[in-house]
Order: C-alpha cells, then structure tokens, then sequence
C-alpha cells in the first residue's frame, strides 16, 4: 500500500506535484517531456477544467513514479495537456486501472489490487 500525505503524489522530481483529483476524468499533467513513449493523437482532443476553459490534449503516455519503498510504478493512460498549471491523478481513472484508492484523516492510499 501507498500513502500520499495531503492528497498528492511526488512525481519524477521532489519539485513537481501530482493533486488526486475526485472531479478530473483523466489524469493530466503539462510536463510532456516526463513522458517515454508518447502517442501524438491522430485527432487533437481538448479537456475542459474546473474554471471552464479548454486546453489541448497533445500526447497520451505513461508516467514513472518514485514510491516511498524506492520502486518505480507507472501511471498510465495520462494526458499530456501543456496549458494547464496543476498535475492531476484522477481518482476514478486509478479505480478503472485496478488500484484501491483510499482517502482517511492521514491522507491518501493508494494499492494495487493486482499484486
């Protein structure tokens, strides 16, 4: 099990900040060059944010993260959205890619029901 104190995970570098997310469809972030193995779209797509502006989806790839017991994992299945301002973990998109995601007065867990 994974615990992510004041709902946040530490991204790629201890600088860079991932927010959980309750109301993000996807998991989004504006660092494309976090990614390994981007698939440009064939078709741009857009997400709409909280403040009900639009921003191009540019690339889809996946993330490695450091964990605290110093395994990488990866997040995958995230938007590469250039003009946004926050990294998010959509909550929902975790449960569909089969971890638990458990919020209590300590924070955030995250598990990985496939192990």
């Amino acid at each position: 099990m994974q615990h992510m104190t004041n709902s946040m995970i530490r991204g790629v570098s201890d600088n860079n900040v991932w927010f959980v997310d309750f109301g993000a469809s996807n998991h989004m972030i504006s660092h494309g060059e976090w990614f390994r193995d981007a698939k440009f779209l064939k078709t741009l797509g857009f997400v709409e944010i909280g403040d009900d502006t639009t921003h191009p989806i540019t690339q889809i790839d996946k993330v490695p993260l450091s964990m605290q017991d110093g395994q990488t994992k990866y997040l995958k299945d995230i938007f590469h959205v250039p003009t946004i301002t926050k990294n998010l973990v959509s909550v929902g998109q975790m449960v569909e890619q089969g971890l638990q995601v458990t919020f209590n007065p300590n924070g955030c867990f995250v598990e990985d029901m496939k192990n």
